[in-house]
């Protein structure tokens, strides 16, 4: 008599095996020197003296997407979310001025859909191709029982190195040291617990038209991934006079900003310096008791400013040239002084404008 199997309790290995099979031409995409293991051994491998470090100092991040999962798995849009998981880790990474070298992912599900997965994975590559780390590893977990039917969950581990002497922040920030803000892609991948919040309170579906993105859907559009920021960033370090980054997730300017700056200074953010997109404004104006105010939108999202630099003022034009070379919206938005009444960041005008 046949007993019991794996797949009788709900885990399928062959699908398992198929999405391994689907996702190896998406990890040799993303190769770089440094990352030469074949994708299924116990450990991912990494060697530092082929990559061209020299005293090497390791910097690591983890993360993962939040609740904008909610809107992947409702939408059925799965291709972009990885790119936001690598965007999350990568450009905590760089923020100390290291270059990623390998991400390693983490994908679980109730069961495994081979084709939904390579969607997700090849949106963790398309994410180490912006962010220049290899995909080395990583574990796809079926897990009946804890997900429900067509949830899951992914979150990701980016390791990346800086020569020592060069981490960032560095020493040496002062009053008149200037602030340039990276503008953001949209909400990133924070937030997103009060953006549905919002959604439901004003009556929109994911796939009504978009009131602050016309011709897109509520779902399409605040699924725009997370912009990665660290091409942009290392050159602008290579070029020099770049005293710190700080890359603006949840806390938003007022919490991020202060983790780069030594006691004594605080930033002095100038409001309409910038432009908010539109999906901030919507969420922020609202109607029928559904505003977010001011100061939770200030704690909660990066509303437009996804990196901020802080620079040596006469550093500070060539850096935004550099930067703008990149790709980047480069915006002047404050400077340094220093800290009084306990504020680390303050911000001039109404905000957001």
């Amino acid at each position: 008599m046949a007993g019991l199997t794996y797949r009788d309790a709900g885990v399928d290995i062959d699908a398992g095996e198929a999405l391994v099979r689907a996702i190896e031409p998406l990890t040799k995409a993303t190769a770089r020197p440094g990352a030469d293991g074949a994708l299924g051994g116990f450990g991912a491998l990494f060697d530092l003296k082929a990559a061209g470090f020299e005293d090497p100092i390791l910097v690591s991040g983890a993360d993962g997407v939040g609740t904008k999962l909610k809107l992947a798995i409702e939408t059925g849009i799965h291709d972009t979310v990885g790119i936001d998981c690598v965007a999350m880790c990568a450009n905590d990474v760089v923020a100390q001025g290291a270059e990623p070298l390998f991400f390693l992912d983490y994908l679980a599900a109730g069961a495994m859909d081979a084709h939904r997965g390579a969607a997700i994975v090849g949106g963790i590559a398309e994410g180490c191709r912006r962010a220049g780390c290899a995909l080395i590893g990583g574990e796809s977990a079926e897990l009946p029982g804890l997900y429900a039917d067509g949830d899951y969950d992914l979150a990701g581990f980016c390791v990346g190195a800086v020569e020592r002497g060069a981490v960032l922040p560095a020493d040496g920030m002062a009053e008149g040291d200037v602030l340039l803000g990276l503008a953001s892609s949209g909400l990133h991948a924070n937030g997103f617990s009060l953006a549905r919040r919002a959604l439901a309170v004003r009556g929109l579906a994911l796939d009504d038209d978009a009131p602050f993105a016309p011709g897109t859907t509520v779902g399409a559009a605040l699924l725009e991934p997370t912009r990665i920021y660290v091409k942009s960033c290392l050159a602008a370090i290579a070029a020099g006079g770049v005293k710190g980054l700080s890359h603006i997730t949840g806390g938003g300017l007022a919490e991020n900003i202060p983790r780069v700056l030594p006691q004594g200074l605080a930033a002095r953010l100038a409001a309409g310096s910038w432009r908010v997109p539109a999906v901030f404004r919507w969420l922020a104006r609202g109607h029928r008791g559904s505003t977010v105010a001011p100061a939770e939108m200030a704690r909660t999202f990066n509303c437009g400013i996804g990196m901020v630099l802080v620079v040596a003022r006469g550093r500070a034009g060539r850096l935004a040239t550099v930067l703008q070379e990149h790709g980047e919206t480069v915006a002047r938005i404050g400077v340094l002084e220093a800290a009084g009444g306990g504020r680390r960041v303050v911000i001039d005008g109404d905000w957001p404008a």
